[in-house]
């Protein structure tokens, strides 16, 4: 008659999804807070206590009593589960569960207000019913099941030796990861160090000093260099232009005769009249006369 009953529970609870696994919660790694809705007088709490104190120590464990058997113990356990939601600082983690036991002894775990209550739960929950052969409706909506309280202890918080080989085994890795950067760190710094500019380091500054005296050098000899060539560019051009020059006429004994008035060169008698004043420029000096006669020859 149970079984039977407990067969119809399960398909009406699975069909609404409290059993799906991806409603299922991952336990903290290193719990600080728990609470443990269990008989306080029961051999679970002590087998627990003994596990937890024996793998990890500094957790607080909150147990809330409750009875785990017979009439009333699902109401019990059911407000165990909410009195531990409620709690202002909530728990790392929420064990329900007892020892071993026939089908009967443990049919609270079936309750259908008991399985809801750990669906609904906001803590993490562990369901610890110690019965390895059946499961039971606990066990299928809490987010992790452990066979016995015992196994909740292991399931619940890390063995200390474990995690102190684990980080000793880090602690080893990282000295020699260190200890492999250092030599080669080491190893590229001596071959670095045997460069010539590091072995010597002024010979850098010598040549670089040496080859900047070499450039200024070559440079100040093509800057006066090209300053040569133009300069007698210049004076070629300037000789062109000189013998090109009036002056230059001048100074073989010619001179220009120029209108005082209009400034015209004169170039023929025809250009003057009796009484004009004409200035005739020579080659350092300048003269000014009045035409007093006029010899035209035909030509």
């Amino acid at each position: 008659m149970l079984e039977l009953a407990l067969r119809k529970l399960r398909e009406k609870l699975a069909a609404e999804g409290l059993f799906d696994p991806t409603r299922k919660r991952r336990l903290p790694s290193f719990p600080r807070r728990l609470a443990f809705v269990t008989s306080p007088t029961g051999a679970a709490v002590r087998d627990f206590l003994e596990v937890l104190r024996r793998r990890w120590s500094g957790v607080d464990v909150l147990i809330i009593p409750a009875r785990v058997q017979g009439d009333g113990a699902a109401a019990e356990i059911v407000a165990g589960i909410r009195a531990a939601n409620r709690l202002a600082l909530l728990p790392d983690v929420l064990i329900v569960g007892r020892g071993g036991g026939s089908l009967e002894d443990l049919w609270s775990f079936n309750e259908e207000t008991v399985v809801r209550a750990i669906a609904a739960s906001k803590i993490p929950t562990v369901s610890a019913v110690g019965h390895e052969i059946d499961v039971t409706l606990a066990d299928l909506a809490a987010d992790v099941r452990a066979l016995t309280p015992s196994e909740a202890a292991e399931r619940v918080v890390p063995a200390a030796d474990e995690i102190l080989k684990r980080l000793h085994a880090y602690r080893d890795r990282l000295r020699t990861s260190t200890l492999r950067r250092l030599t080669l760190a080491h190893s590229r710094l001596e071959t670095i160090a045997a460069h010539r500019p590091f072995r010597r380091p002024f010979d850098v500054i010598h040549d670089r000093s040496r080859r900047l005296d070499e450039l200024t050098m070559r440079g100040t000899s093509a800057l006066r260099s090209l300053i040569h060539d133009r300069q007698r560019r210049f004076a070629k051009l300037a000789g062109q232009l000189q013998s090109l020059s009036p002056l230059a006429v001048l100074e073989r004994g010619y001179t220009i005769t120029q209108d005082t008035t209009s400034g015209n060169v004169v170039r023929s008698a025809r250009q003057l009249r009796v009484g004009q004043e004409i200035t005739t420029r020579f080659a350092q000096d300048v003269a000014t006369s009045t035409v007093t006669s006029i010899d035209r020859h035909s030509p």
